[in-house]
């Protein structure tokens, strides 16, 4: 009896090719979220999947893996000080919880393209946060880039508010997801110290448990247990959710920062709103203008000079 093996190139790629592989990968999961969540939203029922709850089965369905990931990078290593708690407790709750619910709360106002637009305008908002809060100077390439990006998101704004021609619902929706771009900008501030101290795995570990353990609260204190009671198509975006867009996408870039650098992977990751564009108009048909296109274009060229203006 003869075994057929299957061919499996990448056995024979560099470390390089399969950073760029992988940066490229955890862009496509992480620009699926937002389609995801509309999916969820638009499943038929009585009364559609609230964020909290949509956000705790996410969270809930993750924790499994980052729990296992998280005890498996501190066997070997120093335990943590108060301040390191301290630090994960602040920047678990900002990044993967407040970020996400945040988010997921936009989502029910905005198009899937206008938010990951917004969403990742996160390398600007924390090169602002630099100049404001840390003493730090912009070079005109950063100034440059900071008009190009909110430019884009101008333009994918108008685009929306001509589709759903409510003010109110896309300035609210917009308004969400940007507090969500925010919250994430201090995340990511705040994570390098914090990685550089405790390693990435660890720290990535035990951030997601945070944030998975104050979403469950917050869903504890705002929801009745029945909420939970789904359809299984909500079940199943939800579990799509917790691997195609979280889990597998966190470790694909902590590998990919490691083969090719933290500069590299941010710059691989501007594929994500324009990917998100895509899917939006083919799975959800939603609208595609030259409009929404010229935006993307700006935002992702702004966060490009961004990067290479830090590398």
């Amino acid at each position: 009896m003869h075994i057929i093996s299957l061919p499996m190139p990448w056995k024979h790629w560099s470390a390089e090719r399969i950073g760029l592989a992988l940066a490229a990968l955890a862009a496509l999961g992480f620009s699926f979220k937002a389609i995801f969540v509309k999916l969820a939203y638009a499943v038929p029922q009585a009364q559609a999947v609230d964020a909290v709850t949509l956000l705790a089965l996410r969270m809930a369905l993750s924790l499994p893996v980052f729990a296992w990931v998280g005890w498996r990078a501190g066997r070997t290593l120093a335990p943590l000080t108060p301040r390191d708690w301290l630090a994960v407790l602040a920047l678990g709750l900002l990044g993967y919880y407040g970020a996400s619910i945040l988010d997921f709360m936009g989502l029910q106002y905005i198009s899937a393209s206008l938010e990951r637009l917004i969403l990742f305008t996160y390398p600007t908002l924390t090169l602002l946060l630099g100049v404001l809060f840390l003493g730090q100077r912009t070079t005109r390439a950063q100034v440059v880039a900071l008009l190009l990006s909110y430019l884009g998101i101008g333009l994918a704004f108008a685009h929306d508010l001509r589709v759903a021609g409510d003010l109110h619902s896309v300035l609210l929706g917009a308004a969400l997801v940007l507090g969500s771009a925010l919250s994430y900008a201090f995340y990511q501030a705040g994570s390098e110290p914090a990685i550089a101290r405790l390693g990435a795995a660890r720290f990535t570990a035990l951030a997601l448990l945070v944030s998975t353990l104050a979403t469950l609260l917050h869903f504890a204190l705002r929801q009745p247990l029945a909420a939970l009671r789904q359809p299984a198509p909500v079940y199943l975006y939800a579990l799509g959710m917790a691997i195609f867009s979280t889990v597998l996408p966190v470790f694909m870039t902590s590998a990919a920062i490691r083969r090719i650098g933290a500069a590299r992977t941010a710059l691989i990751g501007t594929l994500g709103p324009v990917l998100t564009i895509f899917f939006s108009a083919g799975l959800l048909d939603e609208p595609l203008s030259p409009a929404q296109l010229l935006g993307a274009a700006l935002v992702v060229g702004g966060v490009v000079l961004i990067g290479r203006s830090k590398a």
